[in-house]
């Protein structure tokens, strides 16, 4: 196939910085594709005019943000579909409700899969809660990914710490806030593969063995992206040395997350093993990072998939699901009878 990976820019006509692109690409070249990239930063028609005409069979997504919205990668995904290329991961309507951390939950509620307790805080809207909250509390934005906004000061024990980190939230992150209550606990993730009948890898646990004592044991952004901070060299990925029944109960959570969630082609689940042995699922990322060394691409190595058949899985993943046969709509007057439509 022609294959263009699209990618984020940090700035118009900048360079692409993200190892993990070229990474990708090279993987798809071994699996015998012609690779283009696509490096985009806000331009909407470079991305038309870019894509019009490379005419890939496919394009491989990591956009991650688009111009200087975070969110705005929901609504590039729109142009893929408008334009009509196939593509990787989901698109702008999965990906809004996986934006939302409190629609998350609700999602996962209505499937009856285990997450934590949690309120909302917005500016522009009452206090929206799933019941009373237990301290201590763990906050953060409620659309931000990649650890955004999570630091040391995201773990509170009373309610003026939980009030402060809300104001800061609201006030230099642009978010609403998610407060929700934290679990103490071993912290796994779970990387899932495919559509119709996904596979679960072996679940990574996130060894905090190696933080000082008393530091929480949470991966914020310091311990995910600061190479030369405590919180980064304190912790490591490890595949999960765990009893085959609690491997078997933390891949089907991270299966039924990742079905209520509507996630397409790849994502990983974040778990916490409670102290009780309850299973939480923390967060659902669609379309998680793709680095050779990242914690999916090391689940899938533990089940026996190296990089460069994980990547070229995700691409045929994706062709595969849109070359399936869309449901036929029903006929327009039927459709106009069921408020489906309106006449002109």
């Amino acid at each position: 196939m022609k294959i263009t990976v699209l990618t984020y820019l940090e700035k118009e006509g900048g360079e692409v910085s993200d190892v993990a692109v070229e990474q990708v690409a090279e993987a798809l070249r071994q699996g015998g594709h012609t690779v283009s990239l696509l490096g985009i930063h806000g331009d909407v028609r470079k991305l038309v005019s870019g894509l019009t005409r490379r005419k890939p069979d496919l394009v491989f997504n990591l956009l991650e943000s688009f111009g200087d919205d975070p969110r705005g990668y929901i609504g590039a995904a729109g142009v893929l579909d408008l334009l009509g290329f196939p593509y990787t991961g989901g698109g702008p309507g999965e990906f809004y409700l996986q934006e939302d951390k409190a629609l998350t939950k609700k999602l996962l509620a209505f499937d009856q899969v285990s997450y934590p307790d949690f309120a909302v805080f917005s500016k522009n809207a009452d206090l929206e809660t799933g019941g009373r909250l237990r301290m201590p509390l763990f906050v953060k934005p409620l659309t931000l990914d990649a650890s955004l906004g999570i630091g040391a000061k995201s773990l509170v024990r009373s309610v003026t710490e939980m009030m402060q980190r809300v104001v800061e939230i609201l006030e230099k992150v642009n978010d609403a806030a998610l407060v929700e209550e934290y679990i103490e606990g071993r912290e796994f993730y779970v990387g899932v593969l495919g559509n119709q009948d996904p596979i679960a890898f072996p679940p990574i646990e996130i060894d905090f063995s190696g933080l000082p004592e008393g530091m929480p044991h949470v991966m914020d952004a310091k311990a995910k992206w600061d190479k030369e901070s405590v919180e980064y060299k304190g912790t490591k990925v490890v595949v999960a040395a765990i009893a085959d029944e609690l491997r078997a109960r933390l891949q089907k959570v991270a299966l039924a997350a990742y079905r209520a969630l509507r996630v397409q082609d790849y994502g990983r689940i974040d778990l916490r093993l409670a102290e009780d042995g309850q299973v939480y699922v923390i967060e659902v990322n669609a379309s998680c990072y793709l680095e050779r060394a990242s914690e999916f691409a090391t689940g899938a190595s533990a089940h026996g998939l190296d990089y460069i058949a994980l990547i070229n899985r995700i691409a045929e993943e994706a062709l595969k699901r849109r070359q399936l046969p869309a449901a036929p709509l029903p006929p327009r007057r039927s459709r106009r009878r069921q408020g489906l439509s309106q006449p002109n």
